[in-house]
């Protein structure tokens, strides 16, 4: 766990330091794009069901997330015109990056979840609370393009629950199980293929 926690701190606080003009540049984009502020921050479930307030580069109008916690599609007219930029190259979720710093987060975990699915986890799919929530992991992998996927549902948030979050915690369940620094640079490797081959 300290290997873990040191590779978290030595990343983060080197990601931070290299991409500050990219955080600069994104948050002058924001303000320019749309009326708000340039961070959002969203309460999800951390490790041992704590909340904790994630970090985002803002990328929905103000409020917009009052009418629903999921994102349907790549054109949810809700998102900015900057944030659909955000969004397709996950660069909205580098704030995350301090979140990690903090000690909320590991660079590699079950991705946090709001409460109001965490709600309806069984007392062993709850084993996911275990450890840090990441900013990536199997699942985002494998469900990289959800938004579409949610998007070709007749019922996106019933098939959201019945359907993504059972299989996304069966991945994450077998990562808890199964891993190492190995699998968290592996994984790591992963998502950035996922980003730069969109």
């Amino acid at each position: 766990m300290m290997l873990k926690r040191a590779f978290d701190i030595c990343l983060s606080l080197t990601g931070i330091i290299v991409l500050s003009p990219l955080f600069i540049l994104t948050g002058l984009f924001i303000m320019i794009d749309s009326n708000g502020p340039v961070l959002y921050i969203q309460q999800r479930v951390g490790r041992n069901c704590i909340d904790f307030g994630l970090l985002k580069f803002r990328t929905m109008y103000v409020h917009a997330d009052r009418l629903g916690c999921l994102t349907i599609g790549s054109h949810d007219p809700r998102i900015t015109r900057i944030g659909l930029w955000l969004r397709k190259f996950k660069v909205d979720e580098l704030p995350q990056l301090f979140n990690v710093l903090a000690g909320h987060m590991s660079f590699v975990g079950p991705r946090p979840e709001v409460r109001k699915y965490v709600d309806l986890y069984t007392p062993y799919q709850l084993k996911v609370l275990s450890i840090k929530p990441g900013l990536t992991d199997w699942a985002s992998i494998q469900y990289f393009d959800e938004n579409d996927l949610l998007a070709g549902s007749d019922d996106p948030e019933k098939f959201y629950i019945n359907k993504i979050i059972p299989s996304k915690i069966t991945y994450n369940l077998k990562y808890i199980d199964h891993h190492n620094l190995w699998v968290d640079l592996k994984i790591i490797a992963g998502t950035l293929k996922k980003i730069f081959h969109t």
